[in-house]
């Protein structure tokens, strides 16, 4: 057997650095924040993130691997209705942590300080460290005007969302750089917020040693359909629930299993009693990211039903490549992002908003085993070549370009055709997706 030290690929020759994050959700169910930290652990810095409690009795600070997680009291359950129920507790949050980053980099000193939106405006949480010489990357998970229209169910051209473009363009501007989380969102946020040489694109790869085929344990005659992640009205899980009723006349064993919380979750469980499928459609609890992996391992179908009439239409589903990475086949709505990204070679495609043919492509894959086995074979390779371990080295060298005041080279994050299929209406990701950028550091 080859010595260990001699296959391990060898470490960035930096310097030791000291990096914080702040994020308004839970770091252990993060997996786009939990990717960062560990990459910048894996390598030797200290990492430090301020995060939210899952529930009262989580330890205020706890070490979760290398990295060091600092938490604070906050939301227990995504069921706000109002605006007040949402803004209030972001901005005790803020608060705790503009305080804690103040102190903590008194203490030891920051290099950077990375901070996940949303809130756009938890960026002056990090006022302090930058003043005293830190940079600061802002990561654009969601762009918040979309998704405030939408969860609020109001035009584009109300005051709040006129006041959530003029907090994003403040945000972007106290920056030292702009991470975005997708390649439609990149041009209405260059046009509105910030130059484009201040702003990289990092879709929600996926951490291949968490997410891979696993052996699929017997569900016996049951049918497990899965969804994963966020119960908001534009992830259109009503839709899927609404489906399930002709899913059943089909294949009576099947079963709808929901993974999560949100603020429709109230509604949806409501209309699952109200349509007499309390038997068939199931709602479990958020869990960590090293569990989910596993849970949905052993799922028969993924199911992603975004709305593309909302701000789903353009909100990248980091589930499809887990599901995908995972060797689980998926039925995805039709929406302007996921086309974008995929094609009919890797996922079955229905019409969004439409039970009828959600229900219709649930039935086809569940029951057409050649179509499941070339579907999965396909995302599989797919897969393999859009992942995080192969572009955790830009993140890396984005972190140290900023700390050192040097201009950064990026491959702009280039994504790998899907297979090619003739029925597809995209192949391979347009608008300057995989051009090399040569960005100088603001």
């Amino acid at each position: 057997m080859p010595d260990a030290d001699l296959i391990r690929p060898s470490k960035p020759a930096v310097s030791r650095r000291r990096i914080g994050m702040i994020v308004y959700s839970v770091y252990r169910c993060d997996n786009r924040v939990m990717r960062y930290a560990e990459a910048l652990a894996a390598r030797g810095d200290t990492v430090e993130v301020i995060s939210l409690k899952q529930n009262p009795a989580d330890p205020a600070a706890e070490k979760v691997g290398s990295v060091h997680v600092f938490r604070v009291w906050g939301r227990y359950i995504k069921n706000q209705q109002s605006r007040g129920d949402y803004l209030f507790p972001l901005l005790w949050f803020w608060a705790v942590a503009a305080v804690r980053l103040a102190w903590r980099h008194i203490r030891h000193g920051y290099d950077l300080i990375h901070v996940h939106n949303m809130p756009d405006f938890l960026v002056f949480a990090a006022g302090f460290p930058k003043l005293a010489g830190a940079k600061i990357i802002l990561d654009i998970h969601d762009i918040m005007p979309e998704f405030y229209a939408s969860k609020f169910q109001k035009a584009g051209s109300t005051f709040g969302v006129a006041i959530l473009k003029m907090i994003e363009r403040a945000s972007a501007r106290f920056a030292d750089r702009v991470i975005i989380s997708n390649h439609l969102w990149l041009k209405p946020f260059i046009a509105r917020s910030a130059p484009e040489q201040k702003c990289s694109v990092f879709i929600n790869y996926v951490n291949q040693r968490l997410y891979y085929p696993r052996p699929h344990l017997s569900n016996g005659d049951k049918r497990i359909i899965m969804f994963p992640g966020g119960l908001q009205w534009h992830q259109g899980l009503d839709i899927a629930i609404r489906a399930m009723p002709a899913v059943l006349k089909k294949i009576p064993t099947a079963e709808f299993h929901i993974y999560g919380d949100g603020n429709k979750k109230d509604e949806l469980m409501e209309l699952t009693r109200d349509l007499g499928l309390t038997d068939t459609v199931h709602f479990f609890n958020t869990r960590p990211v090293s569990e989910i992996a596993e849970v949905m391992s052993q799922a028969d179908l993924g199911v992603v039903p975004k709305r593309a009439d909302s701000f789903g239409n353009e909100a990248y589903s980091t589930k499809i490549m887990e599901f995908m990475s995972l060797g689980v086949p998926l039925v995805v709505s039709s929406t302007k992002i996921d086309r974008f990204y995929f094609n009919d070679s890797v996922v079955r495609f229905f019409e969004s908003g439409n039970p009828d043919a959600l229900a219709e492509a649930i039935v086809e894959v569940l029951q057409n085993g050649e179509l499941r086995r070339r579907m999965v074979a396909n995302a599989l390779e797919y897969a393999s070549q859009n992942n995080w371990q192969r572009r955790q080295a830009d993140y890396l060298e984005l972190v140290d370009a900023l700390i050192e005041n040097r201009p950064v080279t990026l491959d702009g994050g280039k994504l790998d055709a899907p297979p090619d299929d003739k029925n597809s209406r995209i192949g391979r990701p347009a608008g300057g997706v995989g051009k090399m950028e040569t960005l100088a550091v603001q």
